[in-house]
């Protein structure tokens, strides 16, 4: 691969990668609008779809993978939606981004792009997820528009609660719901038990990356969970966390997976209690690092539920 050649150190934003393919290889004209779509931090793509992938495996019948095809449409529709999201998200918070250092250089308080044309690149990725939406059955289809409705909300929970967290886990595990439908054509307790243990899994992660702006979210008037429960955080994050643990482990008894899920869940635990030992709420740096390690828990509760559905000692 030949070196980058555009990124300049004044342009990337301060949680993405020093070496992120957008400020290095995207042509300079576009990387404004792939950074409002956080193209150059993707962590919150694979946050935005394991619970969907994660519904979409449990629903799959005994000794099956997940469907190819939803799974595809699915990582298509996190992508797309994810972006559409953070650029509303930029779009309504434009005047707060400008007085917080980690957000500053984001492309409209930058002057990198306009508020017009960020409607405009806002508009062009919500056809592109509706035309994703519209490949699933009628069920999923309105399950799926329903959502846009917290995706609506959450930009503006940080103005009058300290716990928008939970509205960015409403609208961000949403997939938990939809997969589940797209599968099977109805909505399940599994699936609503598999979406309040992501509400809780998003409660935890989002506080965790939220003390590394408390500071300036104090200057600037606006609230968090990490403001809300300060020093007590780590309590928090583990009965956060436990419940996040139970949920997932519940859906998968209800399921009937087999002995290799519940291994697995025993790695996706050990996971999640490095994060509350490892956590130094004053440390930014860490806070960020365990934040992104996110999505390795994803990644090993999806194996344990795929691993789930065959009987290996049979």
């Amino acid at each position: 691969m030949n070196k980058p050649t555009n990124n300049r150190p004044d342009k990337i934003i301060a949680d993405a990668s020093k070496q992120n393919w957008v400020d290095a290889y995207a042509p300079e004209t576009v990387q404004p609008y792939f950074k409002l779509s956080r193209i150059d931090r993707p962590i919150g793509t694979w946050l935005l779809l394991f619970p969907g992938l994660w519904s979409i495996a449990l629903a799959a019948p005994a000794g099956a993978f997940p469907d190819a095809w939803l799974v595809l449409l699915f990582a298509i529709g996190a992508f797309v939606m994810r972006g559409a999201g953070c650029t509303l998200n930029d779009i309504v918070d434009r005047k707060y981004d400008g007085m917080v250092e980690r957000t500053k250089k984001r492309p409209i308080p930058s002057g990198q792009v306009t508020v017009f044309k960020a409607f405009l690149w806002l508009g062009f990725q919500c056809l592109i997820g509706l035309t994703i939406l519209l490949q699933f059955n009628l069920n999923a289809i309105l399950v799926g528009a329903a959502s846009l409705i917290l995706v609506a909300i959450y930009p503006f929970a940080k103005r009058f609660t300290y716990w928008p967290q939970f509205f960015l886990g409403l609208a961000f595990n949403y997939g938990a719901l939809l997969g589940w439908v797209a599968v099977t054509g109805s909505l399940s307790p599994i699936a609503v038990i598999v979406y309040l243990g992501g509400i809780t899994w998003t409660l935890g992660y989002d506080t965790i990356y939220a003390h590394q702006d408390k500071e300036d979210d104090v200057l600037i008037g606006v609230k968090s969970t990490a403001l809300k429960l300060g020093a007590k955080t780590g309590d928090w994050l583990f009965g956060f966390y436990l419940t996040t643990f139970m949920a997932i482990l519940i859906a998968g008894w209800m399921t009937d997976l087999y002995v290799p899920f519940y291994i697995g869940m025993a790695g996706a635990a050990t996971h999640l209690f490095w994060q509350v030992k490892d956590l130094d709420i004053d440390d930014a740096d860490r806070c960020l690092m365990l934040f992104k390690s996110n999505k390795i828990f994803g990644a090993i509760v999806l194996f344990a539920i795929i691993a789930g559905k065959f009987n290996l000692l049979a």
